[in-house]
């Protein structure tokens, strides 16, 4: 049984909607408009519990909450030879590895 207010939430204001929008991170699809910050997260926090039950229910497996997940603390990313040649120079330049410099930027974002 996965436990719902496990996942990962946010509140963000809309706009075009004019409310605030509950999302959860691993239930990209579902979100919950409400006009108070608190309500919002409470309805798609609820929401979430629901569809989560249903899942279960039905027997389908809820995805992982991503608090729950174990990281390694280590990626791979693919890019291009002239980029990986830039990033290379501005990590010499600044006398730093390049796994610093772009863990880095990273932590900046």
């Amino acid at each position: 049984m996965v436990a719902a207010k496990h996942y990962a939430y946010r509140v963000v204001w809309s706009e075009e909607d004019q409310e605030f929008i509950g999302l959860c991170a691993e239930f990209p699809s579902l979100s919950h408009l409400d006009e108070n910050q608190v309500s919002a997260l409470q309805g798609i926090v609820a929401l979430v519990a629901d569809v989560v039950s249903d899942m279960e229910d039905s027997g389908e497996t809820p995805p992982k909450p991503i608090a729950d997940r174990h990281y390694s603390g280590r990626f791979q990313v693919r890019t291009t030879p002239e980029l990986h040649r830039r990033l290379a120079i501005r990590a010499a330049e600044a006398n730093v590895s390049l796994n610093r410099m772009v863990n880095d930027q990273l932590g900046k974002g």
